[in-house]
């Protein structure tokens, strides 16, 4: 393999490329939701698999540095993008299921785009929190997040959880 037709990423440059955290893209692997092959004690993962993550067409000559690390997006002239993480605090499990849902179905319908947003949840049941990855055009992404800051308000009753694991709290978000 040489330096200018790198094959295989490891987790940490693509958390990098992604802006996410290590851990982050180590748990899409362990979800499903990355395919990785394990060597050793890392995973790798392979560009095509990276391609399909993010839903960028894989390119074998373009945007490789010299260097053999991983590749530099080349974006359209004028292209804009936007990457944001929502968490979410004290929310219950079924509240959290529920905005997954809907955010993913939102982001899945017809919409007039060429770039659709690719969005990522995450709920974190120990500490009760969700978070929400949003990759994608500017106006999309606004979009998107002018609905969940609805959702969230305090006149939505739509997350309110019949859950009683934690004691009704969910209401109560800061």
């Amino acid at each position: 393999m040489g330096n200018d037709e790198r094959e295989l990423y490891s987790v940490g440059e693509v958390a990098e490329l992604l802006g996410l955290h290590v851990r982050t893209v180590r748990n899409y692997v362990r979800e499903g939701r990355l395919k990785a092959v394990r060597i050793g004690k890392q995973y790798r993962i392979s560009k095509e698999d990276f391609a399909a993550l993010t839903g960028r067409p894989v390119d074998d000559t373009a945007g490789h540095p010299a260097d053999g690390t991983a590749p530099v997006p080349t974006p359209a002239p004028g292209h804009v993008e936007v990457s944001s993480i929502v968490q979410i605090d004290a929310l219950g499990p079924d509240a959290a299921h529920r905005l997954s849902t809907f955010v993913t179905a939102s982001t899945q319908s017809a919409r007039d785009t060429a770039d659709p947003l690719r969005v990522q949840t995450v709920y974190d049941k120990e500490r009760t929190r969700m978070k929400i990855v949003i990759l994608g055009g500017a106006a999309a992404t606004a979009d998107l997040l002018h609905m969940i800051d609805g959702l969230l308000g305090p006149d939505n009753d739509l997350l309110a959880s019949t859950d009683t694991s934690t004691g009704g709290q969910e209401a109560d978000r800061a």
